[in-house]
């Protein structure tokens, strides 16, 4: 089942990687205020309204070829970054607010949370065989020149 709110495990070899990590602040201001205007004060995934979102990057795995892309940047509320995030999460010992946000914007049950959670693992799994990822960021072209 395709769910709207689903977790986003990266390979452990690109942990501690991100876009406030290559780019400039001013860079990145201009790439997360984007994301902030498309969403307008609104959760780009569950809906809710709120004055505090979260930019969140958006992966795409070609497994195949080695390929880490750049899809998108969506701006989250807390609660969405927090399923996302699941691994972290569950380290801050947080869990169950995530288990319980993923099965109300999901509409679905604790059994259906339980599956996703090892489909993801075994997706991450799988992309930790590859040894060394390629970043194609060009998701960033039209931001920066």
């Amino acid at each position: 089942m395709g769910y709207k709110l689903c977790f986003e495990l990266v390979p452990d070899s690109c942990w501690y990687s991100n876009l406030r990590s290559i780019l400039t602040p001013a860079q990145w201001d201009l790439v997360r205020k984007d994301a902030y205007a498309r969403a307008d004060g609104i959760c780009m995934i569950c809906g809710k309204k709120t004055n505090r979102l979260e930019a969140h990057e958006r992966w795409e795995y070609d497994e195949e070829n080695a390929v880490q892309r750049l899809a998108d940047v969506v701006a989250v509320c807390r609660g969405c970054h927090e399923v996302i995030h699941i691994g972290r999460t569950q380290l801050m010992g947080k869990e169950r607010e995530a288990e319980e946000h993923f099965m109300k914007v999901n509409g679905c049950s604790y059994s259906e949370y339980r599956k996703a959670l090892g489909e993801a693992n075994e997706a991450h799994r799988r992309r930790n065989r590859v040894a060394e990822w390629k970043l194609d960021l060009s998701y960033l072209k039209k931001f920066i020149d």
